[in-house]
């Protein structure tokens, strides 16, 4: 690799390469960058800061089934457990998981604790 440095007053100020020479760098930068991504989040997930979901799981929310009810089943919950965790009903919860009604923001923040996910999860 061939770099010219220009420097103003004996301080160097610009490096010059070529654009191939822009293009290895560039494409290193980009590798390490993916390698730290990936050990924050294998760190992540060894702290339990992150977690895992099935892939089941992932398709059913992808797919627009209701969060409140793929969350609920992957975490074993019943409707009953929720509605009793959450201080609501029973048919309040299968209004929510049928789309039928909508929880306040304090409900929505029950569940999602309950389920502990982000409230945005829910959504």
């Amino acid at each position: 690799m061939s770099v010219q440095i220009i420097s103003e007053n004996g301080t160097p100020q610009y490096a010059v390469l070529s654009y191939n020479d822009y293009l290895v760098l560039a494409e290193q930068a980009e590798m390490l960058e993916d390698i730290q991504a990936y050990d924050d989040v294998k760190s992540s997930l060894a702290n339990g800061e992150e977690e895992l979901i099935p892939v089941s799981v992932a398709n059913a929310l992808a797919d627009g089934e209701n969060p409140i009810k793929v969350w609920r089943e992957y975490r074993r919950f019943t409707q009953l457990q929720v509605a009793e965790k959450a201080g609501i009903s029973v048919p309040y919860v299968s209004q929510l998981e049928t789309g039928k009604r909508n929880a306040s923001v304090k409900v929505m923040k029950q569940i999602a604790s309950l389920f502990d996910v982000e409230i945005e999860n829910l959504l």
